[in-house]
């Protein structure tokens, strides 16, 4: 897990170096190339950490026994899986200043609040389900205990629920850091954008975008790595 961290950091701290080596137009553009990796990695974190919160409060409140929180989570969900990433990423940066000027946002922010709000919807589900699956005798023998609600759900429902929702949460993940190219259509310079200008300058399209496939490929396999080390610490921990 620990390398797998590592690995990400050195990759973007060194990105220049192997990129500055390849034949033009990717070496003499390489740090417009790395440039954009660092920001598609970010966009990834910032909105992929919101999302995971979103996704938890949108999953507790869909399990809640209160109608208005089921109903509010429930609308949530439905419009976010039910409407394309690309339309919500324009409505937030060119619809919501429309409603009131405080909510013009900057276009790396208004991607992070898109991307968040997308996956926040489909990792409520993946939360739902892992939350569904804790065996209620555990939760009722907890009751029995006399634990309260909230170190029942702390110590007994989340640790099981997140295992469980763990591999859907990953990919997830994964998928976002790939949606991040979205950005693009709202003047983020992430990997993409970098690659279209790139190409735009150098009238060479299929370098420019093998050298982009290539670095995706490069991220989101560090990322599983990532993800494939903290499922082993979780399972070898259930088992201690």
């Amino acid at each position: 897990m620990l390398a797998s961290a590592l690995l990400m950091i050195a990759i973007l701290w060194l990105i220049t170096i192997p990129l500055a080596r390849a034949p033009d137009p990717i070496g003499n553009n390489a740090e417009l190339f790395a440039q954009g990796t660092r920001v598609t990695v970010m966009l990834t974190l910032v909105s992929g950490l919101a999302g995971v919160v979103l996704g938890l409060l949108a999953a507790l409140g869909k399990t809640s026994r209160l109608p208005p929180l089921r109903w509010i989570a429930s609308f949530y969900i439905w419009v976010m899986r039910g409407t394309p990433l690309l339309v919500q990423v324009l409505a937030v940066y060119f619809a919501l200043p429309e409603l009131h000027p405080v909510l013009r946002l900057e276009e790396f922010t208004a991607a992070c609040v898109a991307l968040a709000l997308n996956v926040g919807a489909y990792n409520a589900e993946a939360i739902r389900s892992g939350l569904q699956a804790v065996p209620k005798g555990q939760i009722e023998a907890a009751k029995a205990l006399g634990l309260s609600k909230w170190h029942t759900f702390i110590d007994i429902t989340f640790p099981q629920a997140f295992k469980i929702a763990l591999p859907p949460l990953v990919n997830n993940v994964v998928a976002l850091l790939k949606d991040s190219s979205l950005a693009f259509t709202i003047g983020v310079v992430e990997l993409t954008n970098a690659g279209s200008q790139v190409k735009s300058t150098s009238f060479q399209a299929v370098p420019v975008f093998i050298a982009t496939a290539v670095i995706y490929l490069v991220l989101t396999t560090v990322m599983t790595q990532f993800s494939d080390a903290v499922e082993r610490r979780f399972d070898i921990e259930g088992k201690l």
